[in-house]
Formats: structure tokens, sequence, C-alpha cells
């Protein structure tokens, strides 16, 4: 299992339960669906739409909040994967209007940012299937409904 620093930034997240146990849970289940993942510390930042917006726009020249940003941490970072930060309000909203719960929102984009730390992309069509096809499973034993309801879910990584 990959260690998790937790580091809740944002009051707003304080009316989410068990954040902890929630992070450490979807971690778990994305790295039972990589056998073959890279093991470290992954440090975990529950922020605010305004950092999030900051950090968007420093790293990616992209303006305004957006839900999930993963930063791996590249060769020379000895045991540390890399950073995911989280945006309280906009994953709070895209849940509203999804009309799931936030943790399970949470949960999904919490293994969606790993999956980049361990490589994984979607760019590309086939890219994009084997890294929904992962979310799915992982998503799955953690409960989770599948996020993406009305897309094929692929053949996936492990598919004979």
């Amino acid at each position: 299992m990959n260690a998790v620093d937790l580091i809740v930034e944002d009051d707003a997240w304080s009316s989410l339960a068990g954040k902890t146990r929630l992070v450490e849970e979807a971690i778990s289940a994305a790295c039972k669906e990589l056998p073959d993942r890279t093991p470290g510390v992954v440090a975990i930042l529950l922020g605010g739409d305004e950092g999030v917006a900051s950090m968007n726009a420093q790293f990616r020249g992209k303006a305004g909040a957006t839900n999930v940003l993963s930063f791996p941490a590249g060769e020379h970072a000895d045991n540390h994967l890399g950073d995911i930060a989280l945006a309280h309000g906009v994953i709070q909203r895209e849940a509203e209007d999804r009309d799931i719960a936030l943790a399970d929102h949470l949960r999904h984009l919490i293994i969606h940012g790993f999956l980049h730390l361990q490589g994984f992309d979607h760019q590309q069509d086939d890219e994009a299937e084997v890294m929904e096809a992962i979310e799915r499973r992982a998503l799955a034993r953690l409960g989770v409904a599948d996020p993406y309801p009305n897309e094929d879910p692929g053949p996936g990584p492990h598919s004979e």
C-alpha cells in the first residue's frame, strides 16, 4: 500500500466525516488494481476553489478552479510519488449536479489523481478507456457506483 499524507487546507471539508479513512481507502482500492504500481508517499490536499484555481493557473496556464490536479514528483523524489489537490467547491457542485454523495465523488477523484501519479492519462481515447476501467474497478471495491454509466467500460488493462 502507498502511504498518504493528508492536508486539509479548506475548512469547507470539515463537514465531511471520516476524511482520513476515505482517502486511505480510495488509495488502497486503486493500489489493488495496480499490482505493478510504483510505491511511495502521496500528498493529498483538500483545498478550496481559490487555491486550486491559483495552482491551475500557475502550473497549467488555465483560469479557474478544476476538481482535481495531480503533480507527479518525478524521478528524483526519493519515496514521494507526487501531490493531488482537490477543490471543495467544484467537487461539491459536481456531486450535487450529478446527484451523488460528496464522499463518493471525492473517492473517484482521488483514484483518478492517483492514476495520473502512476503514469496513466486520458488524452487519447484508448488511454481514457484503460484509465476509466481501472477507476470503475477500484470504485466498485468501495461500493461506489460507476461514474461513467453511459459509456462503454472498455476492455481494461487486465482483460484477456
